[in-house]
Order: C-alpha cells, then structure tokens, then sequence
C-alpha cells in the first residue's frame, strides 16, 4: 500500500472585530462580577432598605430619638421623601429591642444635618446615624438599651470605630437638636464600654482650669455657649441648664485630664484603636 499523503491543516480563519468586542466585554464583564458585590446588611437586623443615602467611610456613631410615636412611623419618614427634605439612618431600634437596617453601614446616610464634632465637619460623611425609637419623654426601655449596646459592639469591632467616638445628636448641632435627650441612659452604655463617663472619684477640677478649653478638646462646638452647655448637662447631669457648676467643671476635668483621662474604663476589647 502506498502511504497516504498528509492531510493539510484547514486555512486558520481571520477573527473579526465584532467576535473580538464581544470576547472583550464577556470577559470584563466577568471581572467586574468578580469584584462587584451585594450592599452589605447586618445580619442580626432586618434589612428594610431606603434609597436616601450614598458613600462613606464610618469614624463615628451618633445616636438620635425618632421624636414619633411609633417604629413604623419612623420607617416611613426615614425611607420616604417628606416636606422637610429626605433623612435617613443606618440603623432603628425599636423600644421592644427590635432592630432595623435601612442603609449599608458603607453607605451615607442623611441623619445629622448641619453640625460639627471636633474636626469633623460633614459628619454623614464619617458616621453611622443610629435611630432610637422614643418619643423625646420617656425613658428607654433595657431591652432597647441592650440591643443598642450589641449593635455598638458590632460596628465598633467590624468598622473598628474608637468605642469612645460614640456621641448624641444634640452634641454635634447643639444649636438645633435635643436628641437622644436628658433621659438617655449614657452611663450604661460607658460601663458597656461605649462613649465616655467620669469615674466617681475623680478630682475636682484645679484652679484655673479652662472648661471651653475642654469642651473643645472632647468635640463639641461652642459658638453658642448656652447651648453648648445644654447639650454637655443634658449627657452628662440629665438636664438642660445652661450655665456650668462646679461638678460640670469636675466632669469636664476628668473627661480630658492629661495624659489619662479619669473615666470608666471597661475591660478592653477587640476593635478598640491603640
């Protein structure tokens, strides 16, 4: 038998531009899949989301009151556009410990307004807003408190948020907001680990101390004295004078007595900032 003779290659076919664009989108499109993900939820909340909101990046926890009469009212105002423009937040929790996310903890929510906290001057930009369901009169119930704490321990170790960078509404915008109020429970939430508190046997403060020296160095802003004041009693004595005494001075002292402040200090924990 004769040996039969190779058969040749079939002639390569040119590629066409539009076989090469279509390739060329596949494949980024299957990139940009790869690194896209789904907005990020807290799995111990229920996610009911609300479109008022766009990027940032958290330092900051402010706590707020909802000044309504009940957690489906403040869900429709924080996920509805309303007469006085759109707000929103994070988080709501309700006064039976319920607790509701409305916005990606990545994501700006539009909760604190107008307002400043030591340098921070856009604080949506740099802050969780976390609503509490409470009419501005009543006391909050533990179960709320508790939740409230877990959330906190939550963020501050994911987002790894100073756990003494927790603060009020009525301590960013003195001027306008009275939230959450003389009744909010800020001790518990220090001997939590959250937010600051004087120890009970700090000092008194020493003769020549600067007490608007100290009110600026823990944040707030004081253009408006008074009511700058009235925010620092309403956390710190319960209740909204307007003029310092010499326990607001001793409070003050202790809160930024350098180099160690004398507040309660709860056992360290994991997403505390060196």
């Amino acid at each position: 038998m004769h040996a039969q003779s190779p058969i040749p290659p079939a002639p390569a076919r040119p590629i066409s531009w539009r076989s090469l664009r279509l390739a060329l989108l596949a494949a980024a499109a299957l990139l940009l899949a790869a690194c896209s993900h789904a907005p990020q939820r807290n799995p111990i909340a229920q996610w009911v989301p609300s479109d008022n909101h766009d990027a940032r990046r958290p330092v900051l926890v402010v706590l707020h009151f909802t000044d309504q009469d009940s957690v489906q009212r403040s869900l429709d105002t924080l996920r509805t556009r309303n007469a006085g423009g759109r707000v929103s937040a994070h988080y709501l929790v309700g006064r039976d410990g319920d607790l509701y996310q409305l916005v990606s903890d990545e994501r700006r929510a539009w909760h604190a307004g107008a307002g400043s906290w030591g340098t921070i001057g856009d604080v949506n930009s740099a802050s969780i807003g976390i609503e509490i369901d409470n009419d501005g009169h009543s006391p909050f119930p533990p179960a709320q408190v508790q939740t409230l704490i877990a959330l906190l321990e939550d963020l501050c170790t994911r987002w790894r948020i100073p756990r003494s960078a927790i603060i009020g509404h009525e301590d960013l915008a003195p001027t306008r907001k009275r939230d959450p109020g003389p009744l909010f429970p800020w001790k518990t939430l220090a001997e939590a680990g959250f937010g600051l508190w004087p120890a009970a046997d700090a000092p008194p403060a020493p003769a020549g101390f600067d007490p608007w020296l100290a009110m600026r160095v823990l944040g707030y802003p004081i253009a408006d004295r008074s009511a700058a004041v009235r925010a620092f009693r309403s956390r710190y004595r319960g209740d909204e004078l307007t003029t310092f005494d010499a326990e607001d001075l001793r409070i003050l002292h202790a809160l930024t007595l350098y180099p160690e402040p004398a507040v309660l200090r709860p056992a360290a924990a994991e997403g505390d900032l060196p």
